[in-house]
């Protein structure tokens, strides 16, 4: 997606540039202020306008018209009277927004508030003068929403120390968690495995012992899925726990599913799968089952005894792995566990950072004003509430400070595209309750059912968790050759895991070799160099 987003950018790029260079005569402001509007108030302005916001158009059956619906009119009766305004949203596929965006950018069609997830599309608009630079506007018009992302979620949006991006604020950074069956642990009189050695040890009195009774016993379940050919968390057990700020911020993976072959202890996590799977402990067709299904069958049908995935995967109603195995399986249990323990006794975990997308105002919009007004007006709690789950007494309830769904939201046209309505409420990432136990308590409240194994499951998630090193200038050697790098890693791990012991010193040394000829070796420079540059700005 990165790589075809930047091709889009590159043919874009004169349109872009010229459509900028017009804005600029056209206005003789910087903070978007059109002639006749207040600009040194908050309040209503003098005359009318119309802004522009995007949104996902998800392809939903049966979802409403996205630009007239109850969540629209909501905007609109409160926001739009409130400052003299109508807000007209206009819909992006999800799936192609990157590429739609940098059309509408080169157009000089954008909406007024644009979004995505990319990093690199962001700095690409801002290398070319394509955004509007917001410190003022902030400053002016963004005392709530500042205090509401703090700095820890703005930074994300500076870039060349200017803030030319609005992150949304993601409150949920769980990334994976480790499941195992209890029920067999309990079956073998087992411990809870919480160290690599003991966890790899479970898994042979696994196979050996079958306390499942099936056939074709998969102690360990893995799959090298399209979302990255990573090992999960079981690095971080290998990785050593002194390592440089340089170092993790070099060679530390930018992702939870991602690889980075120069990380130190990174051989010894390949190796201690490969050991795994020449014992016979790890899913035998892992490097074929490319979308996990083979994988989620097989736990559902209550073959496998451990596997990684999202912290809250089991209790997802797609694909409802554990409804499936509990119904397949009377009296199977899965519970989240956390072996991956380092040289410090922690069990450190590459969660995801604190923001969400990025909110972004084109440079030829006439109404950068009122777009930060309007972000302004959305990070208010009670617009939050509302946003996120309807009507009071009609859409949710509200028990022991937590909004409980009452069904509405899920036809018609307060239909919810996606969960907590976040398409609207482009600020929050997740459920947002102004509490982080509150902000809990409701997501495992979305898990019905399951309610206190998501709860449980989060906490566990985010144990000794940590963030990637931030990094104000993308690197554009990763965005070139992410998707080469990432099929290649994938093959490479798939040979080392099935490789003969005997075999994958030499073997492994050879293929990080081409993997590093091949761009990773350009990628690693990068990050130094923006490591090195970034540190001395400072």
């Amino acid at each position: 997606m990165k790589v075809k987003a930047n091709r889009s950018i590159c043919v874009s790029l004169v349109a872009l540039t010229i459509m900028s260079t017009l804005a600029a005569c056209q206005s003789n402001t910087t903070s978007g202020t059109p002639s006749g509007a207040a600009s040194g108030t908050t309040g209503a302005a003098k005359e009318h306008r119309t802004l522009t916001v995007e949104v996902f158009d998800r392809g939903k059956p049966g979802q409403p018209d996205l630009n007239n619906n109850f969540w629209t009119k909501y905007v609109n009766d409160n926001f739009g009277k409130q400052f003299n305004a109508t807000v007209n949203y206009v819909s992006v596929p999800r799936a192609q927004e990157v590429d739609k965006l940098n059309v509408l950018m080169a157009a000089g069609q954008a909406p007024d508030i644009s979004y995505t997830y990319t990093q690199g599309v962001v700095y690409n608009y801002v290398q070319q003068g394509g955004l509007a630079e917001l410190d003022p506007v902030l400053k002016q018009y963004g005392t709530t929403l500042t205090k509401y992302l703090g700095d820890d979620v703005l930074k994300y949006g500076k870039f060349n120390g200017k803030q030319f991006a609005v992150p949304g604020k993601r409150t949920v950074l769980a990334g994976n968690n480790t499941f195992i069956r209890k029920d067999w642990l309990d079956k073998l009189g087992l411990p809870v495995p919480t160290t690599p050695e003991q966890f790899y040890n479970t898994m042979v009195a696994f196979k050996e012992k079958n306390p499942g009774n099936v056939s074709g016993v998969i102690p360990y379940g893995y799959s090298l899925q399209p979302s990255g050919p990573g090992m999960g968390y079981i690095p971080e057990a290998f990785k050593p726990s002194n390592l440089t700020e340089e170092q993790f911020a070099t060679l530390q993976p930018q992702a939870i599913w991602s690889t980075n072959w120069s990380m130190p202890g990174f051989d010894k996590a390949v190796q201690y799968m490969n050991k795994m799977y020449n014992a016979g402990l790890i899913s035998p067709n892992f490097a074929t089952d490319k979308d996990g299904k083979l994988l989620d069958a097989d736990i559902s049908n209550g073959k496998v005894g451990a596997f990684q995935t999202n912290w809250d995967g089991p209790y997802r109603t797609a694909p409802g792995t554990y409804a499936n195995l509990a119904k397949n399986v009377p009296g199977a249990q899965l519970i989240p566990i956390d072996p991956w323990q380092n040289d410090a006794g922690k069990h450190p975990k590459n969660v995801y950072s604190p923001n969400g997308m990025y909110i972004i105002i084109p440079k030829t919009s006439k109404n950068v004003d009122l777009a930060i007004q309007y972000l302004n007006w959305m990070a208010d709690p009670k617009v939050t509430l509302f946003l996120q789950n309807g009507q009071e007494g009609v859409d949710y309830n509200m028990v022991n400070g937590v909004p409980k769904q009452t069904g509405t939201t899920n036809t018609g046209e307060k239909m919810m595209t996606v969960a907590n309505n976040l398409d609207y409420d482009i600020l929050s990432n997740g459920i947002e309750l102004g509490d982080q136990q509150k902000n809990t308590a409701a997501i495992s409240a979305g898990y019905p059912g399951y309610e206190k194994d998501a709860e449980n499951a989060l906490k566990v998630g985010m144990v000794d968790n940590y963030t990637t090193y931030f990094y104000s200038t993308p690197n554009a050697a990763d965005a070139k050759s992410n998707t080469e790098l990432k099929n290649l890693s994938a093959q490479m791990l798939a040979k080392l895991i099935v490789a003969k012991p005997a075999e994958l010193d030499g073997l492994y040394k050879s293929l990080v070799q081409q993997y590093m000829t091949q761009g990773g070796q350009a990628v690693q420079d990068e990050y130094v160099k923006n490591y090195k540059a970034q540190k001395g700005s400072k």
